[in-house]
């Protein structure tokens, strides 16, 4: 019999597989989106020709790979454990036979998995076969790109998971998960790349886990940087987000003991 936790990511895959007209309709508003800002991203080129490395074609593949990445790395989350610490019923989750975290990690992975091949491929083969598109000159980039999707997912995970976590003390997550939306979809590189900020705000995003969940992957893709020094900070960020979402899940579940939950 197979452990709960490959189950568990099949489970991920079939729940997001059945909502075939939300992806649809997603995958629209994608492509749409994308189209715009390739052409704003496009006009900025063509006054300036390249801008900190950026070449129409590298411009290009950022903005439809980032379009992709969208919900695979699932920027803006949910709030399925907050919802569950708010209703009491993470209780049960916590009496289960397993690792809660580890479980929805391993549900996460399973939704990442059909993101990528609904959400992430047909926007890219669409900027690919319309537009320039700057593909990767060495083979193993394409599998070093694979590995930094999947931690780009881990470290959305654990982030994510921090912010629900936060309902153990707060309740009500809304306004957290709120802010995060806004600030990490800049902070990312979602919006524009950040090789576009100041020096001293790349200095600063460095030492933070943003880069990881956007601009990371893309710059594996486009080879800009050492691919495997971007993948082993990745790794870093993925590993201390998962101890640290360990740690606070402990901690809320003695205060729930505490409340008398």
């Amino acid at each position: 019999m197979l452990a709960p936790y490959p189950q568990l990511v099949r489970a991920g895959y079939r729940r997001y597989a059945s909502y075939r007209q939300a992806t649809l309709a997603g995958l629209a508003t994608n492509t749409v989106f994308g189209l715009l800002r390739a052409a704003v991203l496009g006009a900025v080129l063509a006054e300036r020709g390249t801008v900190a490395g950026y070449d129409i074609a590298t411009a290009i593949t950022y903005v439809w790979l980032g379009q992709g990445l969208i919900s695979v790395v699932m920027l803006w989350g949910d709030q399925e454990l907050a919802r569950r610490v708010r209703t009491g019923d993470v209780v049960v989750d916590l009496g289960r036979p397993w690792d809660l975290q580890a479980a929805m990690l391993a549900t996460d992975l399973g939704r990442a998995g059909h993101a990528v091949l609904l959400r992430l491929v047909p926007p890219a083969a669409f900027g690919a076969l319309f537009f320039p598109f700057r593909w990767p000159e060495r083979p193993q980039t394409w599998l070093l790109f694979a590995v930094s999707v999947a931690l780009a997912v881990v470290v959305s995970f654990g982030i994510r998971f921090l912010l629900n976590a936060s309902a153990f003390w707060l309740l009500d997550v809304r306004g957290v998960l709120g802010v995060w939306g806004i600030v990490g979809g800049v902070l990312s590189g979602l919006v524009v790349p950040l090789a576009w900020f100041p020096a001293w705000a790349q200095a600063m995003l460095v030492w933070t886990p943003f880069p990881a969940l956007f601009q990371t992957p893309i710059d594996v893709f486009t080879e800009r940087g050492d691919g495997l020094g971007l993948l082993a900070t990745q790794l870093a960020w993925a590993a201390f987000l998962l101890l640290l979402g360990r740690l606070v899940l402990t901690r809320g579940a003695r205060r729930l003991v505490v409340q008398g939950g």
